[in-house]
């Protein structure tokens, strides 16, 4: 369970790209964390080391999903105004689960019962003064 404290979006970024070289087709990776800890900043990493346009990268937060196409699709979720993990299920999002593309899950602690055993976890959070700390399970 690497963990690592950043004072900068470089080292996100760094962090970010290290993790994209490893990812296959069928990742999810599970973001965790508060409101401004910085899960778009380290998806818009990831997803520029996958090769898609940095200027692109947008939190979906009131679409729920962008899906961006690289040498693999990007799927990305930000579930921050989702009320129950049952409207994911409804809406078919759950269906992404058997994708060949990356999947990446802002606000996963909406669906964390049903988010697949093979993902990915991410936990940000603020430490101190300019401090994030990021762990990442399940590599």
């Amino acid at each position: 369970m690497p963990v690592y404290h950043v004072t900068s979006l470089t080292q996100t970024q760094e962090i970010a790209a290290n993790l994209a070289s490893g990812l296959s087709r069928g990742a999810i990776v599970a973001f965790f964390g508060d409101l401004g800890t910085g899960k778009t900043s380290f998806i818009r990493a990831l997803g520029t080391a996958l090769g898609i346009d940095e200027k692109s990268i947008c939190s979906p937060t009131f679409q729920y999903l962008n899906i961006y196409n690289c040498s693999t699709t990007l799927y990305h979720f930000d579930l921050y105004r989702l009320k129950t993990q049952e409207e994911f299920i409804e809406m078919g999002f759950d269906e992404f689960f058997q994708t060949d593309g990356i999947v990446c899950i802002e606000w996963a602690e909406r669906i964390q019962k049903i988010v697949p055993k093979k993902a990915l976890q991410i936990h940000i959070e603020h430490t101190q003064s300019q401090t994030r700390r990021i762990e990442i399970k399940g590599l």
